[in-house]
């Protein structure tokens, strides 16, 4: 039985996040699109700072072209896809006609685990649905694919607020409704995945709508955050490396020699200690480049020189 003090605290947590839902939900829309061979697709977009932009997944907008966006107040406008980044799981779209304000944008960088996250999205075509939970885990790697083309999308936030589809595009904030995340996947019950809005998302969405695209190096690592064992931290006065959990085969990490369970700890000579640090290394100016890679393996130090390829899409 519960007492003063739990509901107390439950109702602090309502106020969060109706204060949250009240404030985020007007900025985000459901997202109908069509592709030129007739096949559709769905999913949610938030309204983002710039002339009538949305951001959405580009998993959501596939091949398409344009579509249609309807918002919580019943609002309705036709939209242009602006471009889409598959690395990232990321796309823009613009609004021809009217939008509601730009939601503000937050800071994923500043994310920690067990921090509560509210998702604002259009799951199973049911608009402005709200779900809370917390931060599950941070950095994560979510390997995807197209046909036969394999990719991983990097530095993922992983959340228990439950996603369903029509949830992807849609809105992850933080207490204070700042949209810290893209709501990207739904990975298994209980787990969530979120592409986060930060220094590099934020480099990838201006790419898009100045250029349509973004050129991206590709290497093929699945990696997570890893703590380093005491006695590497104690020799290289770093605390922090990334695990890696899975090399796609053929892929410029395969070739280079690099295995499951290595952990990387620099690349181009910088330190690594998160999915984002390796990520700023993977733009255009790194394609056809030599990239090296120093990892700890089974006690030892192991250099190998990677040569990030292009991302070519479809």
């Amino acid at each position: 039985m519960s007492g003063p003090l739990d509901s107390d605290l439950l109702d602090t947590y309502s106020q969060v996040v109706t204060a949250v839902a009240a404030e985020l939900t007007p900025h985000v829309a459901a997202l109908q699109v069509t592709a030129p061979d007739g096949r559709g697709g769905a999913g949610s977009a938030v309204v983002v700072p710039g002339d009538g932009l949305m951001l959405t997944n580009a998993h959501v907008v596939g091949r398409a072209r344009g579509g249609r966006a309807v918002f919580a107040d019943g609002s309705e406008t036709d939209v242009d896809v602006v471009g889409a980044d598959p690395l990232s799981d990321l796309a823009v779209v613009r609004a021809r006609g009217a939008t509601p304000p730009p939601a503000r944008l937050g800071d994923a960088a500043t994310l920690r685990v067990g921090q509560l996250v509210v998702a604002v999205g259009n799951p199973l075509g049911l608009a402005g649905s709200v779900t809370a939970g917390v931060v599950s885990g941070l950095g994560r790697s979510l390997p995807t694919r197209d046909g036969r083309t394999a990719r991983v999308v990097e530095d993922v936030i992983q959340t228990d607020a439950a996603l369903n589809p029509g949830n992807s595009g849609g809105a992850l904030a933080d207490s204070a409704g700042r949209v810290v995340g893209v709501n990207t996947a739904v990975a298994g019950w209980g787990l969530g995945l979120a592409v986060p809005v930060n220094d590099t998302t934020r480099r990838i969405v201006d790419a898009l709508v100045r250029d349509g695209r973004v050129r991206r190096a590709y290497l093929g690592l699945v990696s997570t955050p890893a703590p380093l064992p005491a006695p590497l931290a104690e020799r290289t006065g770093r605390r922090r490396g990334l695990r890696v959990v899975d090399v796609v085969p053929g892929s410029p990490a395969d070739r280079a020699g690099l295995k499951p369970g290595d952990l990387v700890l620099e690349a181009a000579r910088r330190p690594v200690a998160e999915a984002q640090s390796l990520q700023r290394l993977l733009f255009d100016e790194a394609i056809g480049r030599p990239l090296p890679v120093t990892v700890h393996r089974r006690g030892a130090m192991v250099d190998v020189v990677t040569v990030p390829t292009e991302l070519t899409g479809r």
